[in-house]
């Protein structure tokens, strides 16, 4: 069966300024891995849609989208915090961010796909119900698994977050969300400073101080991820695939290695189809080794 790789010529557009580090190159880090490590032929393209309204308001409040809306430039730069900013295609990059994880949803319960990844930009776990921030707009992982529970009737849907930074997004909107399960590691204390409280049977957070590496990891999620995983039995999984924990990227103080993204995609692959959506991971070299990794995971038969 095909494995779908979701992705836009708009992506490439969006930009949040000279020297930042959520950069078009890391898209373009991610292509040449794929040919490099000789991938590109076992995926199939397709380009990410605009995400429906509809579809944004399951997971943000509708004077949110609004404002965006309103907010998105016509030249130039818009900031919305200190790190995170508009120019005049960050608006349909971020709408069709969203709308690849939308179209993955659909190809992977229609059958048509084994899998997918999304590698799109802006990211999206950081973005709340009503509040954009680190980087994000939309919540693109949320999208997809209110897609699947709302259009799809899942019953049980689970998301698996192994960026560097706690999902504060995906939390605040989920949270008391009893269809869904979240787990999830991040450094701590650490931007954005969230994750250690409110913690449940459907919020899975584990922190990891700064200079845990593998043996950490693997840990958190041999001991934690997996019973919970076994407990809630996810009828799909969706992954925010953030490879800033790489002991090689600056912009964080864990120490995974590239190893330990197809070790955990391996893990989690028995819990149901995946549908993995691209987050962080700044450092190019690193990431593109990380996602290839992770993609060689996700294709096993």
């Amino acid at each position: 069966m095909a494995f779908a790789y979701i992705t836009h010529p708009e992506f490439l557009l969006h930009e949040m300024g000279e020297g930042h580090p959520e950069r078009p190159a890391r898209l373009s880090a991610l292509e040449d891995k794929l040919i490099a490590s000789r991938l590109d032929s076992r995926v199939t393209r397709f380009e990410a849609p605009e995400v429906t309204r509809e579809q944004l308001l399951r997971v943000h409040d509708p004077a949110y989208v609004d404002a965006l809306e309103r907010l998105a430039p016509r030249q130039g730069l818009v900031s919305i915090d200190p790190d995170t900013a508009m120019n005049p295609h960050t608006l349909a990059a971020a709408r069709r961010a969203a709308g690849a994880a939308v179209l993955a949803t659909d190809l992977v319960l229609a059958r048509k796909v084994s899998g997918a990844f999304c590698a799109v930009r802006p990211p999206g776990h950081h973005a709340e119900r009503a509040r954009a921030m680190g980087f994000c707009f939309f919540n693109n992982v949320a999208v997809g698994a209110a897609h699947a529970l709302e259009h799809h009737r899942l019953e049980r849907v689970a998301i698996a977050d192994f960026d560097v930074h706690h999902g504060n997004g995906t939390e605040d909107i989920f949270r008391a969300e009893p269809r869904l399960l979240m787990v999830s590691i991040f450094q701590h204390p650490f931007y954005p400073g969230s994750g250690v409280e409110g913690r449940s049977e459907h919020m899975v957070n584990v922190p990891l101080a700064a200079g845990s590496g593998s043996a950490q990891f693997r840990a958190v999620v041999s001991e934690q991820w997996l019973p919970a995983l076994d407990r809630f039995q996810p009828q799909m999984l969706f992954v925010s695939a953030g490879f800033d924990a790489h002991r090689d990227d600056g912009m964080a103080m864990l120490r995974l290695v590239d190893a330990d993204y197809g070790w955990v995609t391996g893990q989690l692959r028995r819990f149901g189809p995946i549908v993995s959506t691209l987050e962080g991971g700044y450092e190019l070299d690193a990431l593109g080794r990380s996602f290839a990794a992770h993609l060689e995971a996700l294709l096993e038969e």
